[in-house]
């Protein structure tokens, strides 16, 4: 059985992981992918939704993202969302869908990304770090006050640095995926 210690570690990691997860699928690489546009925020009905209460998004094409709105009345409001979060997009609709073209990217903008990308990877590695030295010092602490024998301690720190070293590999395999895909031509 994990001590809460140990648990709260873990949950801790985790959450560092999927930042770092949602934070590389934001990151617009020479590819379309609906969450591209996870960020857009639409004005419909009278309040700023997420483009996905609106229409869905899919990509048919590798350099294509169409949005097909569920009310043909918003297509106007969804162009001028994707517009205004400044992703770079040059939207067009036809009165039925609208189409997003993504553009090829430049070498220097595919260097640009993979320091943005490398940058993300370092800060969830810093915040598991930041959780094993948070973890350790708890324990550290339980054993000083006798309410956890020594050698339990010992093994729960080996636990500890073992979840750091899975969870800093599982970012690792991501900056090594997103670097190879923004590198792609």
């Amino acid at each position: 059985m994990q001590s809460k210690t140990l648990q709260d570690a873990e949950e801790r990691m985790k959450k560092a992981v999927e930042f770092v997860r949602h934070e590389l699928n934001g990151i617009r690489t020479g590819k379309a992918s609906p969450t591209l546009l996870d960020t857009v925020k639409v004005e419909a009905y009278g309040t700023h939704v997420p483009l996905q209460q609106v229409g869905s998004v899919s990509a048919p094409e590798p350099r294509l993202l169409v949005i097909q709105p569920w009310d043909k009345s918003l297509i106007k409001a969804i162009c001028k969302g994707v517009n205004e979060a400044n992703l770079g997009l040059n939207p067009t609709d036809d009165g039925a869908v609208v189409r997003i073209p993504i553009p090829t990217l430049t070498e220097e903008r595919r260097k640009d990304l993979v320091k943005l990308i490398s940058r993300f990877a370092e800060e969830g590695r810093v915040a598991i770090r930041q959780v094993r030295h948070d973890a350790n010092k708890d324990l550290k602490h339980q054993e000083d006050d006798g309410s956890l024998p020594a050698d339990d301690a010992k093994r729960q720190t080996a636990d500890v640095q073992k979840m750091t070293d899975r969870y800093i590999a599982s970012i690792d395999e991501m900056l090594k995926k997103k670097t190879a895909e923004v590198m792609e031509v």
